[in-house]
């Protein structure tokens, strides 16, 4: 780190010397010899939510936002890269590629002597600096820290979001939903949030399906009193729904998507609401080879040429939040799955600030974000949003899960390594669709493990895919893998789970809270206390939930798994033993407790809320 900040003021020195003869100073991609990591280091973390691992030395791997349907940790792409990474090991540093611009990262494939940083420039040719490389020094913690300072810190969330959230995408009436909650409440399952994807027209998402009203022509937002609710509908009277999922301290979540639809060809307010952004210029733009800019026509597969407006600038996403403001304002609405951020696409793309694609199609799913957490809080409401893309500033702005997975014992490991490398790269709220949401649905060992691995996991959420209503239902409630299991035991082991977690709030919260002030994670990667033990990068997935509970969840068909415990005393949480840390250890457990230690300093707090197996 030394070095290179001595570098720098020689660059900067020797620029200013060239421009004075009239001459250019070519830049090259950064090289960085891997001897002098070696010296220092040899793991190198990080690079924003990466499912295959969590040391990437030895692999390659780029920063571009990219929409992975499945599978993420078999092809090695990711909907949240950041061009960031922790280099542990010796003094410790780490480093920030200060760009929006795409990076490859070669760390030690090529040549296992050497790290390659690539990136894309645009530079003028009196450009100082191509492209800025910053180095923060010190441990894991100390590195984060310097990190979150430029790339924007995270907030602190209401404690609600720290509980249990159920979706599916089949639940698309409000008969369904007053169903499912119900459902909890008979098992005495507690949920805290439900989350509904399947709400609106899906023209302009911003209007409950069958409702009738009047169109604005001028495209301004609606109020709750310009709808009328059938009976006979399909959500016939939604605020009454929100009130009563209130009553029973239930919060709701919608689904949202930064496009509007194009094919079929809109009508009604969705036409005039694609008219009035078109003559407005809220929408991104592609340029043409005629010069002319033209609107964006979404390119991915996924609602395919819809118009994408610019929430990036100010006045564009003023004008789509604010449709949706009587949703939060008088419908009690408590914040938006912010799903879809991955869709622009092509280095063509002009943003309203002229900017191109180039450099903002990364920020584009950070913009989206803060548009709606923006609105959260117009409203007087906490900004939660729940987004699965993300780069170099999402960590400010809400929660977040793993993107869309089979229900696979491989996704389930590939996502804990997610989840992992997110807060190692300054991503507080993170969670994952519990055993997966598509596909076959898990069988009763691979689902229950996965809730039990849950309860240890900031966001501890479950959703399903849209299965077109087909039977057997593919729901992944607990009674539904119950029937499908023919193990009704299924049901009681996820209301311990979950009743475990209940109790674990208050803590959970308190190190919530401690990880937003002080920057070390709540799902907090070994290497962040232990950087000088080398034990920690061999173990399968293991963290520590806040500072005094370890967590190591089974991952593989079983009973048996084996943990290693770092230094310190602890203590199982299931026994009560006392267990010298630094060795690894031979678990069994049954499937819905995970192996857990909890810090024999925080044993007579913490040691209660576990239920005893002796």
């Amino acid at each position: 780190p030394y070095g290179y900040t001595l570098w720098e003021n020689i660059q900067a020195a020797l620029d200013r010397r060239f421009k004075e003869t009239g001459h250019v100073n070519a830049y090259f991609p950064l090289l960085i010899p891997m001897s002098f990591l070696q010296k220092e280091a040899e793991h190198v973390a990080g690079f924003g939510e990466r499912f295959d691992r969590l040391d990437h030395r030895g692999t390659s791997l780029d920063s571009v936002v990219f929409e992975q349907y499945k599978s993420q940790g078999a092809v090695r792409r990711t909907y949240m890269p950041m061009p960031f990474a922790h280099v542990v090991g010796g003094s410790g540093w780490g480093f920030h590629v200060d760009t929006s611009r795409r990076v490859w990262f070669d760390v030690g494939e090529a040549d296992a002597d050497r790290l390659t940083i690539e990136a894309e420039t645009a530079s003028p040719f009196d450009a100082v600096t191509a492209i800025l490389v910053r180095t923060f020094e010190g441990s894991p913690t100390a590195v984060l820290d310097a990190f979150l300072e430029r790339a924007g810190r995270p907030e602190e969330l209401p404690q609600w979001v720290l509980r249990l959230w159920a979706s599916g995408n089949e639940w698309n009436t409000q008969a369904e939903i007053e169903r499912q909650a119900a459902l909890h409440e008979k098992h005495e399952i507690p949920v805290g949030s439900i989350v509904v994807e399947a709400w609106s027209d899906e023209s302009m998402f911003t209007v409950w399906r069958d409702a009738q009203y009047t169109f604005r022509e001028d495209g301004g937002p609606l109020r709750l009193e310009d709808f009328t609710f059938s009976p006979d509908g399909a959500w016939p009277d939604p605020k009454a729904m929100v009130d009563a999922l209130h009553d029973a301290n239930i919060h709701l979540l919608l689904w949202q998507i930064p496009l509007m639809k194009m094919r079929p060809h809109p009508q009604g307010q969705a036409k005039r609401d694609a008219e009035v952004a078109m003559r407005e210029g809220y929408l991104i733009r592609t340029q043409h080879p005629d010069g002319s800019l033209r609107p964006y026509r979404n390119r991915g597969w996924w609602f395919p040429l819809s118009l994408m407006p610019d929430l990036s600038d100010e006045k564009a996403a003023h004008w789509w939040t604010e449709k949706r403001r009587y949703l939060v304002e008088q419908m009690g609405v408590d914040g938006f799955k912010t799903d879809g951020g991955e869709h622009a696409w092509g280095s063509d793309l002009v943003y309203l600030d002229g900017r191109t694609g180039a450099e903002a199609n990364n920020l584009n799913p950070v913009a989206y974000a803060k548009a709606y957490g923006d609105l959260m809080r117009r409203c007087g409401k906490a900004p939660v949003t729940f987004s699965r893309a993300g780069f170099t500033g999402s960590q400010a702005h809400g929660t977040f899960w793993a993107g869309d997975e089979n229900s696979t014992w491989d996704a389930f490991r590939w996502s804990m390594w997610a989840g992992l490398n997110a807060a190692a790269s300054g991503i507080v709220y993170w969670g994952w669709d519990i055993a997966g949401f598509s596909g076959p649905v898990p069988d009763a060992e691979l689902y229950v493990r996965a809730f039990a691995a849950s309860a240890f996991v900031p966001i501890m959420q479950y959703h399903s895919e849209f299965n077109h209503h087909r039977t057997p239902s593919r729901d992944r409630t607990p009674w539904n893998i119950a029937e499908l299991s023919d193990d009704a035991s299924v049901i009681d082991e996820v209301r311990e789970i979950v009743a475990l977690r209940e109790r674990l709030l208050p803590y959970i919260a308190e190190q919530a809270k401690k990880a937003v002030d002080t920057s070390r994670p709540l799902m907090r990667p070994l290497f962040f206390d232990h950087a000088d033990d080398q034990a920690v990068w061999s173990a399968p997935p293991e963290w520590t939930l806040g500072d005094d509970v370890l967590v190591a969840p089974v991952l593989a068909p079983g009973d048996s798994w084996d943990v290693y415990v770092p230094r310190g005393d602890w203590r199982d949480a299931w026994t009560g033993e006392l267990v010298e840390g630094g060795q690894t250890v031979t678990t069994h457990t049954p499937r819905h407790r995970v192996p857990v230690y909890v810090r024999a300093s925080a044993w007579d707090r913490l040691g209660p809320l576990f239920p005893s197996t002796t």
